[in-house]
C-alpha cells in the first residue's frame, strides 16, 4: 500500500510539471512576434491572451491563440488520462496545473493570462457538457451585459456546482480550484465591474485600450 501510495505521489508530480510547462507556453505572445505585430505585453491590457492579441487587429491570431491557449488544458488532460487510465483524477490535477502555467508561466516571470479559454478548454475535456453549460453561460452573460470578464467570472463561479449536480465530484473540484485562480487574475476587473467602468465588448473605450 505505501510503495502504490509512492508511486500514486510521484506520477501526480510528473502530471502537474508536465501541465504547468505545457500551459506555461505563450501562444499569444509568440504568434503575435511570429505575425509582426511586436510584444502584446507593450499594448492595451498586457495579457499575453487571445483578448489582447485581438487588439492588434489581427482577428485570426486572436482566434488562433484562443484555440490553442483552451487546447492546453485539454491536451495536458487528454495525454495524462491516456498514460493513466486507472488514476483519473491525476489528469484533473494536469489539466490544473496546465491553468496555472497559462497564468503564471516562469519564462514570462509568472506575469501570463487570465486563464479563460484554458479554463474552458480543461472543462470540455474533463466533461464536456460542464463545459458546454459554462460556455453557455458564458454567451448568454456576455450578450446581456457585454462585458467578457463578467461572463467569465459568472461561468467559472457556476461551474463547480453544475459538475457537483452532475455527479461528477472531481471535475467539480477541478472547476473550484480553477474558479479561484480565475477570480484571483481578474481583481482589477472586479474592481472596475463594482465601480461601474469596465469597458464592454465593441465600446470604443476597449478599443482605445
Amino acid at each position: 500500500m505505501r510503495e502504490f501510495m509512492g508511486t500514486l505521489f510521484i506520477s501526480a508530480i510528473i502530471a502537474a510539471l508536465f501541465g504547468y510547462l505545457l500551459g506555461s507556453i505563450p501562444f499569444g505572445l509568440l504568434l503575435a512576434k511570429m505575425a509582426g505585430q511586436g510584444d502584446i505585453r507593450e499594448i492595451g491590457s498586457g495579457n499575453i491572451g487571445a483578448t489582447n492579441v485581438l487588439r492588434t487587429g489581427r482577428k485570426d491570431i486572436a482566434i488562433l491563440t484562443l484555440v490553442l491557449d483552451a487546447a492546453k488544458a485539454g491536451l495536458a488532460f487528454a495525454i495524462v488520462k491516456i498514460a493513466l487510465p486507472l488514476v483519473p483524477f491525476i489528469a484533473l490535477i494536469a489539466a490544473c496545473a496546465a491553468l496555472l502555467g497559462h497564468c503564471f508561466p516562469v519564462w514570462l516571470k509568472f506575469k501570463g493570462g487570465k486563464g479563460v479559454a484554458t479554463f474552458f478548454g480543461a472543462l470540455l475535456a474533463a466533461a464536456w457538457p460542464v463545459g458546454l453549460i459554462a460556455g453557455a453561460i458564458w454567451l448568454v452573460t456576455a450578450f446581456i451585459s457585454r462585458m467578457s470578464s463578467l461572463s467569465a467570472l459568472l461561468a467559472a463561479a457556476l461551474a463547480p456546482f453544475i459538475a457537483f449536480f452532475m455527479g461528477l465530484p472531481y471535475v467539480a473540484a477541478m472547476a473550484a480550484f480553477m474558479a479561484v485562480i480565475i477570480f484571483l487574475r481578474h481583481r482589477q476587473n472586479i474592481a472596475r465591474i463594482m465601480k461601474g467602468e469596465e469597458p464592454k465588448v465593441g465600446a470604443k473605450k476597449d478599443a482605445a485600450s
